[in-house]
């Protein structure tokens, strides 16, 4: 198909593909179907399944020498554990960032350890004495191999990574200095964003520093005071006839219409950085490479860190995404397109036929379509743009299950990475990962769940001494804990992520089987943005499953520390099945107490603090006049927003608030040369220091041009936070849950807070 044959006809308008046959979910049905029709036959005591299982608990009982425990005392037998934890301290101390040499010896490490937890989980821990036990035993060994398979892809594959910065410096010399400079076409899609959202966004648009861009306004809901706004700030506007595949279908109407080489996607509330084009262009004087993916960061905590007062503290969810997943997939040539903030080759989008319309995550699939094609896509981990993060846990959930449901659809249409001809195996492989990733969900559901087994059906799923856990479990768990935010670059602690993963689980779990049987059920929600709230709100659609657990686990807790306390006096009774019973309470009310504290966490996460103004205020320092009649003061500025600002006051005899009486002021940002108006609605004092609140008024278009730019798009201004490790991270949770914002910190919202930038 040629150029101008691809720009004649609507894309839009062009039939999404049928679905193919929905061979996975048949597949998926009847493995559990031969699996029910195999555990309903063990438990009738059918003769030759009933067979299988008991010599298969034979073998359980009597494992390879090799794996079994060395008979030495028991002191010796956390020798491998501190001898393995010392050499990962070792190397994370000599290479505080992950190295190819250092990565090397940490994965190699960690990977014949976990190869080594799975063995003896599989051939010595499954407990098959009875039909009941050995469901629950196998069912979380699945549960545990489920989660292991994509941790060790990740292990391989970080193997690859590769830190494109480096190369980006050299490329970005021939966009400064003239040698290349393409035409680009800028699209902001947009669907109800509120219209101060999409002016800062215009606004940074058209602010990136490069002469050849045009920037488009991609309207799909038709609102005449968003085209006037458009037209004010002089940035196309574009509409459509009808709203056919959501963002997918507003991509393919527009790009057919417009003319430059290369096309950049900015969400509606993602605001560039001026070096935008700067620090990516140059990458695409290489044919081969179609696409150039940046990281998303946010300008505002998510809900998860804000619900527990920990937004100065916890880096955004998706970090470890961009900071370390995304590297991986650099290196394994399947960068994922996360559709914003990418760049893309027209000609490579028209080979491929546009956006993929046929799923809810058209970035992702239009990304395996052109890699299929042969083209390379480029992973740049700099942050050149930055966006609004949900803004509420409803928000938070919403846009996380639609991810699931749309990644999930790949295994019924076309573009199915692990078939579609012309991936290489290492690319299917990094899919792969990204596929069992959301599976994962129904494993946390079943780990919260397990701990009932041990108290009310009184089953033992894992057979294990103590001393088989402090020689196989011990060195793996210690050595993953120990590595684990090093190896995602100090993105996210094991325990956090934990915490993150299990507020969802429930949700995620259901939209996986969901999708599975049924996957394009649901359409297109777009995340709403720029909201705000005045109180606190709790969600209880999903803390309805977490508060049946929060109970059941307390009562297990109870049930288990009980059956701990008179273990000794079972052991020693001559009866083989109450001695068996005893075996593994200990791990029962431990494994009780941590889902316990986990879900405590949980459901304070899903009370939502107030979020009084949808406007962020930004930790910015500059030198401030305020002039009030014909008196003149000098400060520094502690926060600053769109709409108003704290200044701290380097002077005394500013003048006192008087009731009823608007005290109006002119402010003048000295390094920026800007000049506002406003009026101080509060005075207090800050660090010894006086300060006053200033809200603008009548700001110009002009003026909030400037202010954009200042708070957005300053070359370098975001900045990569380091996540506390894994002892502060567990006293955090700890203080959150002791102290809940609800009862300890009510006013805290009362007042903006600032953001810290670089």
């Amino acid at each position: 198909m040629t150029t101008s044959e691809v720009r004649s006809r609507d894309l839009s308008n062009t039939p999404a593909p049928v679905p193919r046959s929905q061979l996975t979910t048949l597949v998926l049905v009847g493995v559990v179907a031969i699996a029910g029709l195999i555990v309903g036959l063990w438990f009738a005591g059918q003769g030759a399944i009933s067979k299988i299982f008991a010599q298969l608990n034979v073998i359980q009982e009597n494992p390879p020498l090799w794996i079994e425990v060395p008979i030495v005392a028991g002191q010796y037998l956390i020798v491998p554990t501190v001898a393995l934890f010392l050499v990962v301290l070792l190397v994370m101390r000599l290479s505080p960032q992950p190295q190819a040499w250092s990565r090397v010896v940490v994965v190699s490490i960690l990977s014949v350890l976990t190869i080594r937890y799975v063995l003896w989980r599989s051939l010595s821990t499954i407990n098959l004495t009875t039909p009941l036990n050995g469901v629950f035993s196998l069912g979380l060994l699945i549960l545990e191999l489920l989660m292991l398979s994509s941790a060790i892809i990740q292990l391989f594959l970080m193997l690859k990574v590769r830190d494109r910065r480096p190369e980006a410096n050299a490329l970005a010399l021939d966009v400064v200095n003239g040698t290349y400079l393409p035409t680009v076409d800028i699209f902001i899609p947009t669907y109800n964003e509120p219209a101060f959202i999409l002016q800062r966004t215009m606004i940074g648009c058209q602010a990136i520093d490069y002469p050849h861009k045009t920037v488009y306004l991609l309207d799909d809901t038709h609102r005449p005071e968003i085209q006037q706004l458009a037209a004010q700030l002089g940035c196309n506007y574009m509409t459509r006839p009808d709203n056919r595949h959501a963002k997918a279908g507003n991509l393919n109407y527009a790009f057919p219409r417009t003319t430059g080489e290369f096309l950049v996607v900015f969400d509606a509330d993602f605001v560039p950085t001026r070096n935008f084009l700067t620090r990516t262009i140059g990458f695409f004087q290489d044919l081969q490479v179609a696409l150039v993916q940046t990281p998303q960061t946010f300008y505002n905590p998510d809900p998860i860190a804000r619900n527990l007062g920990l937004e100065d503290v916890l880096t955004p969810e998706e970090e470890v995404f961009y900071r370390q997943i995304q590297p991986i997939r650099d290196g394994a040539g399947s960068v994922i397109c996360s559709g914003t903030s990418f760049i893309i080759r027209r000609s490579a989008l028209e080979s491929t036929g546009g956006f993929v319309t046929d799923s809810l995550s058209e970035d992702y699939f239009t990304g395996i379509r052109i890699s299929a094609q042969g083209y390379r896509m480029v992973y740049l981990d700099e942050k050149l743009s930055a966006g609004l993060a949900a803004e509420n846990i409803a928000a938070h959930a919403l846009q996380r299950l639609r991810w699931a449901r749309g990644t999930l659809q790949a295994f019924f249409i076309k573009s199915n990475p692990l078939t579609i001809p012309g991936l290489s195996p290492i690319q299917r492989l990094a899919h792969l990962e990204g596929l069992l990733h959301w599976f994962t969900s129904i494993s946390r559901v079943g780990y919260l769940l397990m701990p009932l087994a041990y108290s009310f059906l009184g089953i033992i799923p894992l057979r294990a001494t103590a001393a088989e856990l402090m020689y196989f479990f011990l060195p793996y768990y210690l050595v993953q804990l120990t590595v684990f935010s090093w190896l995602n670059y100090r993105s996210r602690s094991a325990v956090l992520s934990d915490i993150y993963s299990l507020a969802l689980c429930f949700p995620l779990a259901l939209t996986v089987v969901q999708v599975m049987l049924n996957p394009f059920a649901k359409g297109f929600k777009v995340t709403p943005k720029g909201t705000a709230s005045d109180r606190f709100s709790f969600n209880w659609s999903l803390a309805a499953p977490l508060i049946l657990l929060f109970g059941a686990t307390a009562v297990s807790l109870w049930v288990n520390l009980g059956m701990c306390m008179i273990k000794g006096a079972w052991q020693q009774t001559v009866d083989p099945a109450i001695a068996e019973q005893a075996k593994g309470i200990g791990l029962g009310w431990l494994w009780s107490l941590y889902n316990l504290l986990m879900l405590g966490i949980a459901l304070l996460i899903l009370l939502d603090v107030p979020r009084p103004s949808p406007y962020e205020w930004f930790d910015l320092r500059r030198t401030v006049k305020l002039t009030i009649a014909e008196q003149t003061f000098w400060g520094v500025t502690t926060m600053l927003s769109e709409v108003g600002a704290e200044v701290a006051l380097t002077q005394a005899g500013f003048p006192g608030l008087v009731p009823d009486a608007p005290l109006s002021v002119q402010l003048q940002l000295l390094e920026d040369d800007l000049v506002l108006t406003g009026q101080v609605t509060r005075q207090g004092i800050n660090d010894e220091f006086s300060t006053v609140r200033i809200l603008f008024e009548s700001i110009s278009l002009e003026q909030q041009r400037h202010l954009v730019e200042i708070l957005f798009c300053r070359p370098g201004q975001w900045k990569t936070r380091q996540t506390p490790g894994e002892f502060q991270s567990v006293w955090l949770l700890f203080r959150a849950l002791l102290k809940p914002r609800v009862l300890f910190d009510r006013n805290a919202d009362v007042n903006p807070v600032a953001v810290t930038q670089g």
